[in-house]
Order: C-alpha cells, then structure tokens, then sequence
C-alpha cells in the first residue's frame, strides 16, 4: 500500500488498474473513537461503523445496531479546495457542519456531549 500525501488516498498497486481508497489517518481516527468513547459512556451511542472507498472514509455512529447512523463524519479530499473536506451529517442526511479542520467539524458533537454532562 502506497500513500500519497497530496490527497490522503492510499493506492494499491498490482493490478490492471490502480485501487485508490480514502482512508482515515491515525489523529483522525483517534480524536473520533475519543468522541464515540465518550459518547458511548454518556448513552448516546452503542455502535459505530467505518466506510472507506473510492471517493470517501465515512464513520457512522448509531444508537442502537438496527437504526440509521444518529451522526456521520465524511472525508471528502476532493472537497478539500471547496467548503473544506470533513463534513458531519445528521440522523437525516442534513449537513450540519462543514470545514476545513476535523476539531471545528466535532464541535456541535462536542457541545452537545457537554450539555448532556452538566444537565
């Protein structure tokens, strides 16, 4: 497996065509699960789940296994010029927030976390 810095998609090369996948980086999939850790030991979350392809790495988190994801982090480099790669999505597909910087695009997961604490 190759990576190429430029656009976080690891290539997998000995094939015809070159596989590219978008993948997760380490800080990135750290600062996630220390969310989905927290949100699981407030009741929030019981479940997660992580798609990585061509185009896109998506990490889903669900409240119980048999639901939609309450909550879904995308990585799009291709976006990366635009409104920013990292985009989180609600329970219904809605856009909630987009940026350039994954601890920006966390926020409102964090600050909901902090209220469910104080409350």
């Amino acid at each position: 497996m190759k990576r190429t810095d430029a656009s976080n998609v690891a290539e997998f090369p000995g094939q015809k065509n070159s596989i590219q996948q978008v993948c997760f980086e380490r800080k990135e999939i750290d600062r996630i699960l220390n969310l989905y850790g927290r949100m699981v030991a407030a009741g929030h979350w019981r479940d997660y789940a992580i798609d990585m392809g061509k185009d896109v790495a998506i990490f889903a988190a669900f409240r119980r296994a048999a639901e939609r994801p309450q909550m879904r982090i995308e990585k799009r480099p291709a976006d990366r010029n635009r409104q920013g790669m990292w985009s989180l999505h609600g329970e219904h597909g809605q856009i909630l927030k987009r940026g350039h910087d994954l601890a920006g695009v966390l926020a409102p997961m964090e600050r909901r976390l902090l209220k469910a604490v104080e409350g």
